[in-house]
């Protein structure tokens, strides 16, 4: 892991795998402003989800803002274009490390976080016509390790202990293998844990949300790679930013690029460690409901988990199952998988992997592959995991115009909605008692976050030490 989590990422790359979710493009994704302006106040770098929510929160607080936002290749096409279409939290799965490491009070704070950006989400997305196939209902994890029901149990306890029994943060229901099968045809697990989530075409909701960006004056820039970040000289404030079109002098620049902050800022290499992730979109088995799943659904082992959508009822192809996972499946538990950012292709066992994934959990209640294959599309994109499993957002150290909000540790549905807007109170000084108390302190970029060496995927496993405890 020592010598992956230092390569060096590079820029995204112009041929990537085609996500399910791009298809077709939208219109504007590869808007570009007739003017290349010389000169912004603020350039922020990378347009999915963080990136577009910060353009849309500075402004809607600063209308008239002179706002540039870069990206390399078309609109939303990392990460959140390339997903697999969750808003889903499992807050309970990282409750009990994040006690232990950060205590109680901080611990509470990040779940409630997690539950409250979720839900801002889906009201966003309501509140504003975006037609993304928003849906929220339940979800289920489906357990198959002992070790890993037994901690769930245990978390969801003491999340319920501090939190409060009646917190909508801490509600979470309980079954057994029997139970398991009978309510989500899964075979030969432990037990389940099922709890409030939802699903969205995070592409679409994005996409949406930069038209009401660029209708408050945003100037969008797709297909123009940021190459360098420096200083713009002793006779002038603020800092240049390089791009393959030319250069801008920025008062502030705001890297909004997850796993591949690395190669904006060096510093951070090593910090922020790319993973390249594996997604398929398969059409049900005969035996499965044709229009949709009446929930979502994660398969959590040993070692690792899957994750699982139904695309809901009325949607577009509504009854698709999108499927994600399985790197720690793979040899090495996918170790070559760190460190790249290479979506143009995909590790042919892993992808294989990922292909027989929903039809091995759901057993003889999948029935037959449909008439026209199993498989409509497979691709990959890259996440950004930090060394301390935390995202990292605020204003770099030892600089006084660059800032940071990256690394959402897979989980970027969940965090990045609420993350843009808090960083935009941090640019703009309003960290009053309020912001404290709402945003994790443990989020903040600092210089003891520079110190922490990288361990890889935290919160996934479970430890040796609690399995002998249990």
């Amino acid at each position: 892991m020592d010598e992956r989590a230092v390569l060096t990422p590079k820029l995204p790359r112009s041929n990537p795998t085609s996500s399910y979710w791009q298809d077709p493009p939208h219109p504007l994704g590869s808007h570009r402003d007739d003017v290349f302006p010389a000169s912004a106040s603020i350039v922020i770098i990378g347009s999915g989800i963080t990136g577009a929510c910060v353009a849309y929160n500075i402004l809607e607080k600063h209308p008239g803002a002179s706002v540039i936002l870069l990206e390399a290749r078309t609109a939303c096409s990392g990460a959140t274009g390339r997903n697999g279409g969750h808003t889903k939290a499992a807050s309970y799965r990282a409750f009990l490390n994040n006690v232990q490491k950060h205590g109680e009070k901080e611990a509470a704070r990040i779940v409630r976080f997690e539950h409250g950006s979720i839900k801002a989400v889906h009201a966003f997305a309501q509140q504003h016509g975006i037609e993304c196939d928003s849906w929220q209902g339940e979800t289920v994890d489906v357990i198959y390790d002992h070790g890993q029901w037994i901690r769930a149990q245990k978390a969801v306890a003491e999340m319920r202990r501090i939190l409060g029994e009646s917190d909508p943060a801490a509600q979470y229901k309980f079954y057994d293998g029997e139970e398991t099968m009978e309510r989500y045809l899964t075979e030969g697990a432990v037990g389940s844990v099922s709890y409030g989530a939802g699903s969205i075409s995070a592409y679409r909701f994005v996409m949406g949300i930069l038209e009401l960006a660029l209708g408050m004056g945003l100037n969008l820039q797709t297909h123009t790679p940021a190459l360098e970040i420096n200083p713009s000289g002793s006779d002038c404030e603020g800092l240049t930013v390089t791009t393959s079109r030319g250069s801008i002098r920025a008062d502030r620049v705001i890297m909004a690029t997850n796993g591949y902050t690395a190669y904006l800022y060096p510093p951070l290499r090593g910090i922020i460690v790319p993973l390249r992730g594996t997604v398929a979109a398969q059409r049900p088995g005969s035996r499965l409901p044709q229009t949709g799943l009446k929930t979502t659904y994660s398969f959590i082992y040993a070692n690792g988990y899957e994750y699982m959508i139904s695309r809901p009822a009325g949607s577009s192809f509504a009854g698709d199952l999108i499927i994600g996972g399985c790197s720690t499946q793979a040899p090495d538990e996918g170790l070559y998988e760190w460190g790249t950012t290479d979506d143009t292709t995909m590790d042919h066992k892993i992808g294989q992997l990922v292909r027989e994934s929903a039809a091995k959990y759901f057993g003889a209640q999948w029935g037959e592959d449909h008439p026209e294959g199993r498989t409509k599309r497979q691709w990959t994109g890259i996440m950004g995991y930090s060394s301390q499993g935390l995202p990292l957002v605020g204003k770099v150290p030892d600089t006084e115009n660059l800032w940071i909000a990256a690394s959402f540790q897979g989980s970027g549905m969940v965090l990045c909605f609420h993350t843009a807007k808090a960083v935009v109170k941090m640019m703009d000084g309003e960290m009053d008692e309020n912001f404290q108390e709402w945003f994790p302190q443990t989020f903040r970029m600092s210089e003891h976050s520079l110190k922490h060496k990288f361990r890889g995927r935290l919160h996934e496993k479970t430890p040796m030490d609690f399995e002998l405890r249990s």
